[in-house]
């Protein structure tokens, strides 16, 4: 019995020791090497993943100070890249750095990554508190304006154009200019003018010079505005309320407007028609309508909204940004109904409250097809880009610069021949009084899209 006594505590002794020596070599190998991050100056939380600012305001910069990053070895640190004395800065960036060492481990990468992958899951895509705290901040200066662009020999536009555009989208201003876009008289002596909409380039790196090129443009087509805040996605609301501004102060007489995205290709010809006999001094807006839609709280999304921030069940009625027309009337009015309705980060939607504020409602049109022209299930490889089915259309959304080039020259094409005459739109909207209605909207006399749709392709 005392043999086994010994035996067991020699067996012992030797198990603590081997136990001692692997928490002292896993101690010296796999001690996880720190994330340094690469702060730019004036960058904020805000702007981490999807470069929103809030309402166009800066934040102080991210403090950088050894406290705020966990404690580690030397290989911590912060650095604070200038940027130079321009307003709006570059989107911050989250770098990861490793002190070298002679061969890590793959465990040791890993495990790196992991730690890095969980630091950038901890920032939202947007800062939704800092963006309440400076929601209120709407009143920009006007860089480049057009004070003379609604007056002239040609005295108020019948129809303004308004696109929405940011300073590196150059091509997509030039095709806009020699296609659909082009100023004017057109049918029945009617004036048509336009102007671009853009605020300061949230990375101003990616093109230098940007203000010369604005400049430029401004002096050669003089169809620039543009503001004294940072264009992103969050502050087209921004854009919204100072164009209505723009037009009560300088454009107050223009008979219609029509106000779009670049990317689109639009019939203005089409539009021109169907509002031929409009009463200018009533209400009109019309456009691609989208009803009972629901706020997104899905967190990937690039129209997130936390419920704090819209706690209702479903936005008012709104109309898809990709183009809408309204008359001059509503604009002024939906003007000073802006100044009454509380800033919202998705531009659209902000529109539709403030329709509801004047208690308008917006009419749908079947030729704005804002969400691009979707093919029939029934029919998926059947050929959509016809400029037989483009030339009864209003608005078309997504289209790139070489589409929009190439419908244009499709479209006034003298040898174009469709296989039916084609007449102009009416308003309310018909598609075509010789084509079977259907049933479900035979009081209406107008066809569903699908059926419309499956009509043109198989003609085509």
């Amino acid at each position: 019995m005392r043999r086994i006594y010994i035996k067991g505590d020699v067996l012992c002794s030797l198990i603590l020791l081997i136990l001692l020596c692997l928490l002292f070599y896993a101690h010296q190998r796999l001690t996880p090497v720190c994330a340094t991050l690469h702060i730019e100056q004036g960058s904020t939380s805000s702007r981490t993943l999807l470069g929103g600012v809030s309402m166009g305001q800066q934040t102080n910069p991210v403090p950088s100070k050894p406290q705020d990053i966990p404690p580690c070895k030397s290989e911590v640190q912060i650095n604070t890249k200038a940027q130079g004395q321009s307003k709006s800065k570059s989107q911050s960036k989250f770098k990861t750095r490793t002190k070298a060492k002679p061969k890590l481990k793959q465990k040791d990468e890993s495990h790196q990554a992991s730690t890095t992958s969980s630091l950038l899951l901890t920032h939202t895509p947007f800062d939704f508190e800092d963006y309440l705290r400076k929601k209120d901040q709407r009143h920009f200066k006007l860089f480049i304006d057009q004070p003379e662009k609604c007056s002239g020999p040609e005295n108020a536009p019948y129809m303004l154009i308004a696109i929405k555009s940011v300073a590196m989208d150059f091509d997509k201003r030039q095709v806009v200019r020699r296609t659909w876009g082009q100023e004017g008289v057109f049918q029945k002596g009617v004036n048509v003018r336009r102007v671009f909409l853009l605020g300061v380039p949230q990375n101003q790196t990616a093109l230098p010079l940007w203000d010369k090129l604005l400049a430029y443009e401004s002096q050669t087509y003089h169809d620039i505005l543009l503001w004294d805040f940072e264009d992103t996605f969050f502050n087209l609301t921004l854009k919204e309320i100072h164009f209505l501004q723009w037009v009560n102060v300088s454009c107050s007489k223009a008979k219609f407007i029509f106000k779009g995205d670049a990317d689109v290709y639009v019939n203005v010809d089409n539009i021109l028609e169907m509002l031929d006999g409009k009463d200018i001094d009533k209400d009109l807006f019309v456009g691609d309508i989208i009803v009972h839609a629901k706020p997104i709280h899905r967190r990937n999304s690039k129209y997130f909204v936390p419920e704090f921030i819209y706690g209702q069940g479903i936005y008012p009625s709104y109309a898809g940004g990709g183009g809408f027309v309204m008359s001059g009337h509503t604009a002024l009015r939906l003007h000073l109904a802006c100044k009454e309705v509380e800033l919202f980060p998705i531009d659209d939607v902000f529109l539709g409250m403030c329709l509801l504020r004047i208690g308008l409602q917006p009419t749908r049109h079947e030729g704005f097809r804002t969400f691009g022209i979707v093919k029939p299930s029934a029919a998926p490889h059947l050929q959509v880009f016809d400029p037989c089915f483009y030339r009864e259309l209003m608005v078309v959304h997504s289209l790139t610069v070489p589409q929009i080039w190439l419908m244009w020259n499709l479209l006034h094409d003298p040898n174009l021949h469709c296989h039916s005459s084609q007449g102009h739109t009416s308003f309310p909207f018909k598609w075509r009084n010789n084509v079977p209605k259907n049933t479900k909207n035979q009081a209406k006399g107008e066809l569903s899209n699908n059926d419309y749709e499956m009509k043109v392709f198989v003609e085509h």
